[in-house]
């Protein structure tokens, strides 16, 4: 796997994650699907690629621990993204900087910015999307910030800015203040521009713009290091984003 460097010390690695990466290995929830009998996946994983770079962080982050008892290693993987989402992911090297990284994310000191394209020309140029989260009723893999949704809401919060709309799409600028599975796709779906080639939360809408995935891309972050200092990393554009700026029409 080739995968980007942005950025590496003794402390972390930041890479810019290539679509379709899968981040860790995890049993499906119902059925297994392309998995061995136990239902793991077989595909490649990030995992594997830290694991064969970084062997010293095997021990490194908190394991997944499954309903059944069985662990899965997450060898410092601190926060993840979707495996059709591209873009900036950090990796702590050891169990100091990864107790740091964690406590950043929980008390939402990091800043993320994301990029996406979304169906429909949005109307405000700058709005904050706040819709509490829970699971889907018609859907497993789902979640929901509408009407229906069923289990705990939690408190989700979005913010996002146009930069160009046009010929019935938008290209925004999305900074989630919150951390939620799928968050920015269930909220954009919520407010009816749902994120171009979205199969699971837009199936009837065509991919467009020349995607042939999720047009969801982590643009950038911001931490703080373990010497206190604070960086923003940024991943540029997949080739995918660039071609679909190229040819957008304002």
């Amino acid at each position: 796997m080739q995968i980007p460097i942005i950025y590496e010390d003794e402390n972390i690695v930041v890479i810019n994650k290539p679509v379709g990466l899968v981040v860790h290995p995890a049993r499906p929830t119902h059925f297994p699907k392309n998995g061995d009998r136990d239902g793991r996946t077989k595909e490649k994983t990030l995992v594997d690629w830290v694991l064969k770079n970084y062997p010293e962080t095997e021990n490194v982050g908190e394991p997944l621990v499954l309903s059944s008892g069985e662990i899965i290693k997450r060898p410092g993987i601190v926060h993840r993204l979707d495996k059709e989402t591209s873009g900036i992911l950090v990796i702590a090297k050891n169990q100091e900087s990864f107790l740091h990284l964690k406590n950043q994310f929980q008390n939402r000191e990091t800043k993320k910015s994301y990029r996406a394209f979304v169906y429909g020309e949005i109307k405000n140029d700058e709005w904050t999307i706040d819709r509490p989260i829970g699971r889907s009723s018609s859907d497993f893999r789902k979640w929901s910030a509408q009407r229906g949704a069923r289990g705990k809401m939690r408190e989700a919060v979005t913010e996002y800015k146009v930069l160009k709309r046009g010929g019935g799409f938008s290209y925004v600028e999305v900074n989630p203040k919150t951390g939620r599975t799928h968050q920015i796709r269930v909220h954009f779906k919520a407010i009816n521009y749902p994120i171009v080639c979205d199969k699971l939360y837009a199936p009837k809408q065509e991919c467009a713009l020349g995607f042939e995935r999720l047009a969801l891309h982590a643009y950038s972050l911001e931490i703080s290091l373990l010497n206190g200092t604070k960086m923003i990393f940024e991943a540029e554009l997949p080739s995918d984003f660039q071609t679909a700026l190229k040819n957008f029409k304002n």
